[in-house]
This record gives structure tokens, sequence and C-alpha cells, in this order.
């Protein structure tokens, strides 16, 4: 009942993807989200080693038999990603990803081998380009997203269909999607499928995040928000809190990097996701934020999500 392309590439049930969410997405998330239907990922590059990734996708391999995918974050500060994109290629992953950088090497690395490519972007430009590289999707984030997104405020509502109507591959939503409601609008966009990171934070397996970090999500509103790092050249949705407040501070005073890192660094970002310190840390969030007031299990989530949207498609069918 749920066909779409990119079920159909990926060999899922459901067309809904979880985001790569930094130092959250581990095996427990993964295995629940591929369990309950989805593509549920790794977050490789949040791992020290070669060898927490495997022991990783091992874990996530006990836990589930059905797909599951490695998120690669290769941004302008990140480490070299090589050894770890080894690991996920000796281990013959379904699904990659990739956020933040030029995938043009990462694609070249992974020549010769069956592995699904999907590539986050935030324009038309983009998409053509991860295109002509050869990804076999691309997920479009829309400046509601949270964490890091384009240079431009577009949105979701207006990116989809620009980029649905510049490539051939299938197209991903991303940014603001976190139920039925929002899944079936993407849909009617012309995307085959959906990512969200947000919410997923919000959910039981998610065992990672802080209570603290949860909680903030579901008492926050839509306005919740700010976008940090954008006088870097490097926009990202974060939780308005203290340190994102001094951020900002910063940012119209001093906009430079050796200024910045200390404050939006990973240790920064897991002081408050790890240990729910609201002076010294910060989290990302997008503007889904204000739909979000529970914390359920991923199997409640999914089965929520598409009861709505099949509610939603016999109001549609029933159209006169």
């Amino acid at each position: 009942m749920w066909e779409t392309k990119i079920t159909t590439m990926l060999g899922i049930t459901f067309p809904i993807i979880q985001g790569g969410l930094a130092y959250l997405a581990y095996a427990d998330l993964a295995a629940a989200v591929s369990n309950a239907g989805g593509l549920g990922q790794i977050t490789a590059m949040s791992l020290q080693t070669p060898g927490e990734l495997k022991r990783e996708i091992k874990s996530v391999r006990e836990k589930t038999k059905k797909p599951f995918g490695v998120n690669f974050a290769i941004g302008q500060h990140g480490r070299p990603y090589e050894e770890m994109l080894d690991v996920a290629i000796e281990e013959k992953v379904p699904v990659v990803s990739v956020t933040g950088g030029n995938p043009e090497s990462f694609f070249q690395r992974l020549q010769g081998t069956e592995i699904k490519k999907l590539v986050l972007v935030s324009s038309s430009r983009q998409a053509l380009k991860a295109e002509e590289l050869g990804a076999d999707a691309v997920m479009v984030v829309g400046y509601e997203g949270g964490g890091h997104l384009g240079r431009t405020d577009t949105s979701t509502m207006v990116l989809v269909p620009q980029v649905v109507d510049a490539v051939t591959i299938p197209v991903l939503a991303s940014g603001g999607i976190t139920d039925g409601r929002s899944m079936m609008a993407a849909l009617a966009l012309g995307a085959e499928g959906i990512e969200m990171g947000t919410r997923f934070i919000a959910t039981k397996e998610c065992i990672h995040a802080h209570s603290r970090y949860k909680q903030m999500i579901i008492d926050a509103s839509e306005e919740d928000t700010v976008v940090i790092k954008k006088s870097i050249g490097a926009p990202a949705r974060a939780l308005k809190m203290h340190l994102t407040n001094k951020i900002l501070a910063l940012e119209a005073e001093s906009p430079t990097y050796n200024i910045l890192k200390q404050y939006i660094s990973a240790e920064a970002n897991k002081a408050f996701i790890y240990d729910g310190n609201e002076e010294d840390g910060f989290g990302w969030a997008g503007q889904a934020i204000g739909r979000i007031n529970d914390i359920p299990s991923v199997q409640e989530l999914f089965e929520r999500i598409m009861d709505e949207s099949d509610l939603i498609r016999e109001r549609l069918v029933n159209f006169t």
C-alpha cells in the first residue's frame, strides 16, 4: 500500500528514513526504525574508530534482519572518513548517506559495490550535482530543518518540488516533517519519501539523548530554535538556549571560526545532549519541535504516522 520508488530501491515497507543524528544514531535507534518498516541509520563519524563502527553494524544486524544505513557527515571541519567507509564496504551495508560535503571522492571509493547512495542537499544545483556523480537518491532539507542546513532560507514546501522537477532520481523530503500530515504533504509535492531527524530524538529508543533534551523538544514551540554558524557559512538550526544565544552574540561581534569553535564543538553539543548541561552545551532541533508533544516508541510513532496518512488518503479520495 505504501510502495514508492524509495521503498522499492531500499527494500523497506514505509518511505521513512531516519536522519544521521550526530552522537545519537546508534544501533538501538537504527534497528528500531528498520524493524518498524523504515530505514534506520548509524552515524559513522560520531564514532572514534573503524572498530567501533564495525561493532555498531554487528549490533544492528543482531537486532534486525531488515535493511539499514550508515550516515557519513563529511563536513568542512570533519576528520578523514576513508577508513570508516572501508568498514561499511567490507560489511556490505545496504545503504550509505552523505551529509555536509562534496560526495565525489566518497562515491569513487564505492565504485563496484551494490551499496545504495543517498545525499543530503539543500538546492536544485546540489541535487543535480549529486545525480551527476551517481547518487541513487537525494534528501532535500528545507530551512526549517534541524542541524545543518543550506545557505538560503528556502523552505521544504518550496524546495522539494523544485528539486523533483530538476532531477530524475528519487527525492526524499526533509525539514519540518513529524507526522502523517507532513509526510502526505511531501508525497503530494512529488517526493518519494521522507527523512526525519528531530522527531526520532524524542522516542524511547533514542537512548543516548538526555531526558532534558527530549523534554525541551516536547516543551518548546516552533519559535524556540535559532540558526547558528550562519556567519561562517555553515548555518545550522538548534534549540534556543543559553549557549546558542551566546554563539549568536559572538557571531554579531567577531564572526570567525576560531572565535566560535569551542562553543560549536562536538564537546559542547555532547555536554547538553548526553549530560543535560544547559549552560555549556546545546542541542540541534528543527522547527518541527512545535509539533512534537510526547516520547513514543518508534513502533508507536510509525503506527501513528501511517494511520494518519491512511485517513488523509481516504479524505482526498472522497473530495468532490
